[in-house]
Order: C-alpha cells, then structure tokens, then sequence
C-alpha cells in the first residue's frame, strides 16, 4: 500500500509507515507544500497514494468522495504532539491487515477508527 504523508503531520509519519513495510513519501519531499487541497487529492489519485493528513476538508465526501480516489487517513488527535499522531497511525498500521481502504475515509480518533464511503 502507498501513502503520501500531508506537510501538516511530523516528518516522522513517513518513517513509521516505512518502518511497517509500507510505501511513504512526504508531501514536502516532492515539493507540494502549500498547494491547495483539490490539486493534493488528484496527485494522490493519479500515484495511487492514500493520504493521510490532520487536514479535516478531506472528511468532507462530498467534496472528496472516497470512491473516487485510493483512499484518505484522516488523523484527530487530542494534542499534535508527534507522540499523538504516531500513537494513531500505530492504530492505522495494526488495523491495515485487516480492513479494505481503498476507495474510504478513514477518520482516526484517540483509539477508534470511523470509515466511510461515498454515499
């Protein structure tokens, strides 16, 4: 699985998915840092990345329908400390296996993860 690692999470985010064995690049390591949400969510459609981000208009599937791209990490930790969004992704990372994610939002609190699709 591929993921692109939104420039509003710690540089850390990339290495701990890589650690997992998945595929991470940054947004701020292909130079994408500031663009705005639509161009970021068609990148992430034509590489066939999910995004995982703390940018909350990616919740919004009627603005991003999942469907329509490989998928959206939304993270909502109660701090930004990179201990919190590392504990979350931890969530994300054992729940992988386990659950399809292509084509869903997946929005991430402290210890549950909600999924959705297109309606």
């Amino acid at each position: 699985m591929r993921f692109k690692i939104d420039e509003n999470l710690p540089r850390e985010s990339a290495e701990f998915l890589t650690q997992a064995r998945y595929d991470a690049v940054t947004v701020i390591a292909q130079r994408m840092g500031g663009g705005p949400d639509p161009k970021l969510a068609t990148v992430c459609k034509s590489e066939g990345r999910v995004l995982v981000t703390l940018d909350l208009d990616f919740a919004d599937i009627r603005a991003y329908p999942p469907a329509e791209y490989p998928g959206f990490i939304v993270l909502r930790p109660t701090s930004h400390a990179k201990s919190h969004v590392l504990k979350l992704l931890q969530l994300v990372i054992e729940r992988l296996p386990c659950e399809e994610l292509t084509g869903k939002l997946w929005v991430v609190d402290e210890g549950v993860i909600r999924i959705r699709e297109s309606e």
